[in-house]
């Protein structure tokens, strides 16, 4: 749920924020790791730009691979996770072991969850593609079997089945574009909490300082040696055939490499 600030301050005008679920106190110490600042440098010097100074942060180690195979779980809370724009689900397995997993919509603590290759058409469980219906919503698809999900996995994300030949799923992403993957891939029924994520505004830049986002100067404010489109007298814009990257390369438009060796699985592209 998207809560906004009252107008009391000038910074806090327009910010909002997302309901939080509560806090767990019972999560294993195994499941959450400190996550090692970098600051965008290695070396001492700047390979990411924009990054650095964030609050410290544990790492929320998830079971991508939902690997209990045939071991039913429940679930026992949902949990908010700093570096992943869904919220998390702890779920308890019937022989004691904890995980955690990304919260579909829909889902509720107390309800029982499943991986297995043939396991219920249910929010929450995984199963292969080859059985699951045409038209299903999706998250957390793997893309090489056994391997563990890689796609869809953002808030309010979901995949959907569009057709089975050929031994490959066709998936349409949210971006419109049509991919083949793997008939027993594993993939996880329902789509992804959190969907208000994209509506927030953080109001004021103290925000994006403590999740590490430092400030990003426009490229036609620089000189010409330290961006391509710097230079020029006064506001004389991009001044290049196409925008491009710090380091000369295009930014927008197709800039995907065209030899590509993924480019025979996209049996559509999204619209650029």
């Amino acid at each position: 749920m998207l809560i906004e600030y009252k107008e009391k301050t000038n910074t806090r005008r327009f910010a909002s924020k997302l309901k939080k679920p509560a806090k767990i106190v019972d999560a294993p110490k195994h499941l959450r790791v400190i996550l090692k600042k970098h600051a965008g440098r290695s070396g001492g010097k700047v390979t990411v730009r924009h990054q650095g100074g964030r609050h410290k942060r544990y790492y929320r180690v998830i079971d991508f691979k939902r690997g209990k195979l045939g071991v039913e779980g429940e679930i026992k809370a949902f949990e908010y996770d700093p570096n992943r724009s869904v919220n998390i689900a702890l779920v308890q397995y019937a022989d004691g072991d904890k995980r955690y997993i990304l919260q579909p919509q829909g889902l509720k603590v107390g309800d029982k969850v499943v991986a297995d290759k043939k396991a219920e058409v249910k929010v929450g469980n995984a199963l292969q593609l080859k059985n699951i219906p045409i038209g299903t919503p999706l998250h957390n698809v793997e893309l090489t079997p056994g391997m563990g999900g890689q796609l869809g996995r953002s808030a309010g994300t979901a995949l959907v089945l569009q057709a089975k030949e050929s031994g490959a799923a066709h998936l349409k992403l949210p971006s419109g574009e049509v991919r083949m993957v793997p008939l027993e891939s594993m993939a996880t029924v329902g789509a992804l909490s959190n969907e208000d994520w994209k509506n927030i505004n953080l109001g004021k830049a103290g925000r994006a300082r403590r999740m590490g986002r430092r400030p990003s100067v426009r490229g036609t404010a620089q000189d010409p040696r330290s961006h391509p489109h710097g230079g020029g007298e006064a506001r004389s814009g991009v001044g290049r055939k196409k925008p491009m990257t710090k380091y000369g390369r295009p930014a927008v438009g197709k800039t995907r490499n065209r030899t590509k060796w993924t480019n025979k699985y996209i049996v559509k592209r999204r619209k650029s």
